[in-house]
């Protein structure tokens, strides 16, 4: 498995994550959109610490600067 995210879309996957868990803790974010935005959050926080995304796998896209 090839890493296809760059340092800034990783930190910007894990400040989200981390945005929707403390939402969901205070109960700013109550219902169905909690769990489904859990279940981002929990998907972009893996996504960050293995630089992986399938979808941008599916979609060819790659985030990593490329070295001259």
């Amino acid at each position: 498995m090839k890493t296809n995210m760059g340092r800034w879309d990783k930190v910007l996957r894990f400040l989200v994550a981390v945005a929707v868990a403390l939402l969901v803790y205070y109960d700013v974010l109550q219902g169905p959109w909690a769990y489904i935005l859990i279940a981002v959050a929990v998907v972009f926080f893996l996504t960050s610490l293995t630089g992986f995304c399938p979808l941008y796998g599916l979609l060819g896209i790659n985030s990593i600067k490329r070295r001259k």
